[in-house]
C-alpha cells in the first residue's frame, strides 16, 4: 500500500497532485516579498531555491532568510532546495559542502522538507538522509536529467535506490527527446507508485513534457511545480491554470 506523507497540514500521497511554486529570487528582500506574492494564490506548499539566492554560501545569511521565510509563510510548508549545477542549478558546489548546507538548514528548524541529490554522494546520502530525519525533516531524493531520458531500468534503479537509503519521497526531472520518451516516463511512474510504495515526483521537462506535469493523479506522481512569474524549470505551468486543469481532472477520477 501507498504511503503518505504529511507536513504540517499538507498530506502528499493522495489526492490530486499538490502544487509547488519555487522562489527564485536573489536577495533576502525579494525572496519575502516573492512569497508573500506567492501566499496570494492556490498553493499547498513553497520551495526556496537556495541556489538562486546570492549569499547562498553564507550559512548566517541562509538562516536569516528561512526565519524571515516562515514568519512570513505562518504554516504553509516549506521545501528547501540548492539545486546544484551539475544538476541543472545556478551554484556549483562540492558534495562535501553540499551535504553541510543541508544539514545546517535542518538545524535551524525552519524548514519541513529538504530535496537532496543523493547522487553528489551516495554513501554520504544515507547518513544525511538519517541525519534529517532525526531532525525531524522529511527527505525528497531526487535526480535531475537536463540532457535526456534515461531508459526504463535506469531510472527504476535510481528510484529504488532512493528508496532504499530512506527517503520519504523519490523525484527525477528529466528531458525527452521525442514523444515516446514522455511515453515511458508516464509509464514507469504508474509501476513504481504502486511497486514502490512511496509517494512520487515525476516529470519530463519542456513544452513536450507539459502532459507529467498535469496527469500526476492518473499515473502516480503526487507533487508539481507551478509559476507564479518567472518559472524555476522548462514547462511549468502558471499557477491558475494548473490548479484549474487539476481540478477538472480529478472530477472525473
Amino acid at each position: 500500500m501507498k504511503q503518505v506523507v504529511t507536513v504540517r497540514n499538507l498530506t502528499i500521497g493522495e489526492g490530486m497532485p499538490k502544487i509547488c511554486v519555487p522562489i527564485i529570487a536573489d536577495t533576502e528582500e525579494n525572496i519575502l516579498k516573492k512569497a508573500e506574492e506567492i501566499l496570494q494564490y492556490p498553493v499547498d506548499l513553497i520551495e526556496w531555491r537556495a541556489d538562486y539566492f546570492e549569499d547562498a554560501y553564507n550559512l548566517e545569511a541562509v538562516a536569516s532568510v528561512l526565519a524571515g521565510l516562515r514568519k512570513v509563510m505562518g504554516e504553509m510548508p516549506l521545501l528547501f532546495t540548492f539545486r546544484s549545477e551539475s544538476e541543472g542549478g545556478c551554484k556549483a558546489i562540492c558534495a562535501k559542502d553540499y551535504f553541510a548546507l543541508n544539514l545546517a538548514v535542518a538545524m535551524y528548524g525552519e524548514a519541513d522538507l529538504i530535496d537532496l541529490e543523493i547522487y553528489q554522494d551516495l554513501e554520504r546520502a544515507e547518513n544525511v538522509i538519517s541525519m534529517l530525519h532525526e531532525a525531524g525533516i522529511k527527505v525528497i531524493a531526487s535526480y535531475h536529467d537536463f540532457d535526456k531520458t534515461p531508459s526504463r531500468s535506469e531510472i527504476m534503479t535510481k528510484l529504488s535506490k532512493m528508496k532504499e537509503l530512506g527517503a520519504d519521497i523519490l523525484k527525477i526531472a528529466v528531458m525527452p527527446n521525442e514523444i515516446g520518451d514522455v511515453a515511458r516516463l508516464l509509464k514507469i511512474t504508474g509501476r513504481t507508485s504502486i511497486n514502490l510504495e512511496k509517494p512520487l515526483i515525476t516529470m519530463s521537462m519542456g513544452q513536450m513534457g507539459m502532459v507529467t506535469r498535469i496527469a500526476g493523479e492518473s499515473f502516480g506522481s503526487d507533487i508539481t511545480f507551478g509559476t507564479v512569474g518567472e518559472a524555476s524549470a522548462p514547462g511549468q505551468l502558471c499557477v491558475e491554470d494548473l490548479k484549474t486543469i487539476l481540478e477538472i481532472l480529478h472530477k472525473y477520477q
